[in-house]
C-alpha cells in the first residue's frame, strides 16, 4: 500500500514537473509571451480566459491547490495501474508506455475534445501541440509510478 503511494507521489510530482517545462514554459511562456497565447491563430475566448477573465484560473492565480491536485491524481493513478497491470507483459517500459496511453486517452485527449476545442474554440493545429504536451505529460507521470512499483524494493 505504501510503495503504491510512494509510486502516485512520485507519479504526481513527475506530472507537475512535465506540465510546468511544457504548458508554462513553452505553450504559456514564462512571462505569458508562449505560443498558446500569442499564436495568431489562437481562439481569442482561450486568451481571454486564461489572461483576463475573472477569476484567473488558479493555476494562474494560485497553482498551490492546482499541484497537490495533480499529485493527489498520481496517488490514484497509480493505485489504478497496480490494479490493472497484473495481467500485463513484464517490463518497466512495455507497461509504462500501455498506462501512459491509457491515462493521456482516457483523461487527457478527452479534456483537450471537450474543454479546448469545444468550449473555446481552440484551433486544430494549437490542440495538437497541447496533446504533444499532455502525452509529455503521460509518459513522465506512467514512467515514474511504473519505476517505482516495478522496483524490487519493498512490497507493493
Amino acid at each position: 500500500m505504501w510503495k503504491t503511494v510512494v509510486a502516485g507521489l512520485a507519479g504526481g510530482m513527475a506530472m507537475n514537473l512535465a506540465m510546468l517545462l511544457t504548458f508554462r514554459g513553452i505553450g504559456f511562456g514564462w512571462n505569458g509571451d508562449g505560443i498558446l497565447l500569442t499564436s495568431s491563430i489562437q481562439s481569442q475566448k482561450l486568451i481571454a480566459v486564461w489572461t483576463q477573465l475573472e477569476p484567473l484560473p488558479l493555476v494562474v492565480a494560485n497553482p498551490a491547490p492546482i499541484i497537490i491536485g495533480m499529485v493527489l491524481f498520481g496517488i490514484v493513478h497509480a493505485f489504478i495501474y497496480r490494479a490493472i497491470s497484473a495481467v500485463w507483459s513484464p517490463g518497466i517500459l512495455p507497461r509504462a508506455l500501455r498506462f501512459a496511453c491509457i491515462v493521456f486517452l482516457m483523461g487527457f485527449a478527452f479534456w483537450e475534445f471537450f474543454t479546448p476545442f469545444n468550449l473555446f474554440g481552440e484551433p486544430l493545429p494549437l490542440i495538437a501541440l497541447e496533446l504533444l504536451f499532455w502525452a509529455i505529460i503521460a509518459i513522465c507521470e506512467a514512467f515514474a509510478i511504473v519505476a517505482v512499483l516495478e522496483s524490487k524494493t519493498g512490497a507493493n
